[in-house]
């Protein structure tokens, strides 16, 4: 089975979660047709499965951890549903699609990413039923961290107060993109060993492991804004030279941003030395496929 299938399964997996997982809370019908229009609208489902993977890896299966798994797709989607906004990057088209609040207004829009983000921490204490409980409240503890003002939402504060400012360093972009992209990434990987009751090696190891594909994850979506296309991103191309941003390739080109990118699939690869099997297997696997997106 080809990787591109292996991701699809476990994609899929969480895609049935999330189909349900919303359902009969009592949610105002406009609010969950727009909470669900995101969250439903496809994408590889790569943070959840990052943290299922990684929790199978170290000995625990699927069924233990998909609520928590799936909290991490909240938390990506409502940052998507914000990210579109005009006030920030003004992004008429999501996956394909018309952005949320072009569809529902931004008040609406706001109030679905508002709804999703703290659904998601609701949802992560559905983990305790089948996992033990400091287990999942050390892993609670990772992600808020991951998606909040040290994390996630930093570095998107720090993309607004970059974006048009002339003279930003290859180092400022790094502190921003790990923080904005590498962090919640880096956290699926981290909350699924911390999930499996992981040693401190392992723990280390899946946090490099998961900097290292959040890296190399942004500078090739930097890279494929550049010279992709949009029927395959589902977004506009170029977007984010029109909007003034700073990136890998606007700095130091798209042949040494590929080069650079390529270190840090490897990089990740070699976090992994120690483990075996399936999961260990796709996770590298997976490592090089965000590379080969380029070609």
């Amino acid at each position: 089975m080809s990787l591109k299938e292996r991701l699809k399964n476990y994609a899929g997996d969480v895609e049935a979660f999330l189909r349900t997982s919303l359902k009969g809370q009592g949610i105002p019908a406009g609010l969950l047709e727009a909470m669900e229009y995101s969250l439903l609208a496809g994408g590889k489902r790569l943070r959840p499965v990052l943290c299922l993977c990684f929790s199978r890896m170290l000995g625990v299966e699927f069924k233990a951890v998909m609520p928590f798994a799936a909290a991490f797709e909240y938390i990506h989607t409502y940052s998507l549903i914000h990210d579109d906004l005009p006030a920030m990057d003004d992004d008429d088209l999501r996956r394909g699609r018309p952005s949320n609040h072009k569809v529902f207004g931004e008040a609406m829009a706001i109030l679905a990413g508002d709804a999703l983000l703290t659904e998601a921490f609701g949802l992560m204490t559905a983990a305790c039923r089948q996992l033990p409980a400091d287990r999942v409240a050390r892993a609670m503890a990772v992600l808020a961290r991951s998606a909040g003002a040290a994390g996630m939402v930093g570095g998107q504060a720090l993309d607004m107060a970059y974006t048009a400012k002339a003279g930003i360093s290859l180092e400022e972009l790094r502190e921003m993109q790990a923080l904005k992209t590498g962090a919640l990434i880096a956290a699926a990987c981290v909350c699924g060993a911390e999930l499996a009751g992981a040693s401190e090696d392992h723990l280390a190891r899946a946090k490099s492991y998961g900097q290292s594909v959040g890296a190399a994850f942004q500078i090739v979506d930097d890279v494929l804004d550049v010279v992709g296309d949009e029927k395959t991103l589902g977004k506009p191309v170029g977007s984010d030279e029109t909007q003034g941003k700073t990136t890998y390739p606007a700095l130091i080109g798209v042949d040494r941003s590929m080069d650079l990118a390529r270190r840090h699939a490897a990089q990740a690869v070699e976090s992994l030395s120690p483990f075996e099997g399936e999961e260990a297997r796709f996770l590298r696997d997976l490592a090089q496929y965000i590379v080969d997106r380029v070609s």
